[in-house]
């Protein structure tokens, strides 16, 4: 079943007045697909891209469900677990399902890393609604007794190729263990690797597969290109992409945490206002620089891969991969934080000479060949060498669209 509008699902007046709220007027492709077999209790195995829409895909069907049950949740049990990658994303779908929710009296809880760990163990004591989780502070209550699954009888897991990357595979597994053994259970992911499809095979009963884009497959309306360069005009090329009046907001991608903070200090050095967000960054000031970022406050935000897993920022206008990644698997994930909604998007990679069997292994993964162009040189690295530009006139921020 595919709908064009919202009220063939029929969804609650509260989720109802959420979507308005939410601005959602037409489903997208994997909600239009994805909606309808959870709301009839069958599992759902969901290959969709960041960007998609997939919490709204999961999350309605979830709200609706825990809408119609009676009386309260038990002390000490969720009845419904959400489990994330990292911090950001959990965040965001916290965000996400309060407003979806239309003011419905449904307790959430976020149980993460890098937060009160006293605050959510008195959330979690009287019992919740949906619990939002990263599986490393998720098993450390649940092993300290503060948390028991055993009524849990919705899990999400989302972007679950993100889980296999990061070593989350075994604690997503033992996590499931402990949950009802008749729940029902929604697994999304961008690709599809091996590992993936076994921890599919062993989570999901008879799963409805659904699909809005082909694993690899990076979203249509993004504007890719890959420019060759040596490493050490990389800062020079940065700078000169960031402060054209094109650019809204872009989202940069370094390999490393110490990469990505050197990339920061160098645009600061350029007179470009930009902030880091990475695993060795305090909760509060990637919360903060994210916050920053969305609003337009400043317009480049510099970002690790594990990090940058829960921004879902409307108007980023491009993508600079500064270091090609690791995983080519990855580069789909970071294309898909530009193009949303919608909307057009630019994605530039640099490639450095020692860099060339990673684009290979990209090209690999989106089954495109993506035609290498040496990067324009800009003035200032002639004048600065390695070290790229001095100080430029600092630029006003632009406020992003609400």
């Amino acid at each position: 079943m595919t709908t064009s509008d919202f009220s063939a699902f029929g969804l609650s007046a509260p989720l109802t007045a959420g979507l308005a709220r939410a601005g959602f007027e037409a489903p997208t492709p994997i909600q239009a697909q994805a909606i309808p077999p959870q709301m009839a209790g069958r599992d759902l195995l969901g290959i969709a891209q960041t960007g998609t829409g997939k919490t709204a895909a999961f999350g309605l069907p979830m709200l609706q469900a825990l809408l119609a049950m009676k009386g309260r949740p038990a002390p000490h049990s969720a009845r419904a677990l959400v489990l994330a990658p990292t911090r950001e994303l959990a965040v965001q779908i916290a965000e996400t399902l309060g407003v979806l929710s239309g003011g419905a009296r449904l307790a959430i809880q976020l149980v993460l890393g890098g937060m009160p760990r006293g605050a959510q163990i008195r959330g979690i004591a009287r019992g919740v609604d949906i619990l939002i989780a990263t599986p490393g502070r998720l098993t450390d209550l649940i092993e300290a007794g503060h948390l028991r699954l055993d009524e849990t009888c919705i899990f999400v897991l989302d972007e679950a190729d993100r889980m296999l990357d990061l070593g989350f595979i075994r604690p997503v597994q033992a996590i499931a263990r402990r949950l009802h053994p008749r729940r029902r259970t929604a697994l999304f992911s961008a690709t599809m690797p091996d590992a993936v499809a076994g921890l599919a095979a062993g989570l999901l009963r008879d799963p409805v597969r659904v699909e809005a884009s082909r694993p690899g497959q990076v979203v249509q309306k993004i504007t890719q290109s890959v420019e060759l360069m040596p490493a050490a005009h990389k800062r020079a090329r940065l700078a000169q992409i960031v402060t054209d009046p094109e650019v809204t907001l872009a989202l940069v991608f370094a390999r490393t945490k110490r990469g990505a903070d050197r990339v920061v200090q160098n645009l600061s050095r350029d007179g470009i206002d930009a902030a880091a967000i990475h695993g060795n960054k305090a909760q509060n000031a990637r919360q903060r620089a994210l916050k920053d970022f969305s609003a337009g406050r400043i317009r480049v935000l510099v970002a690790t891969d594990i990090a940058a897993r829960g921004i879902d920022v409307r108007d980023i206008s491009h993508v600079v991969q500064y270091d090609l990644p690791d995983e080519p698997e990855t580069y789909v994930h970071r294309i898909g934080r530009t193009g949303r909604n919608g909307a057009e998007g630019r994605a530039i990679a640099f490639c450095a000479p020692e860099e060339m069997d990673r684009l290979r292994g990209v090209e690999r993964v989106t089954r495109q060949r993506l035609a290498p162009a040496d990067a324009p040189r800009p003035a200032t690295a002639a004048r600065h060498g390695a070290g790229g530009p001095g100080r430029s006139r600092r630029r006003p921020a632009r406020r992003a669209a609400a």
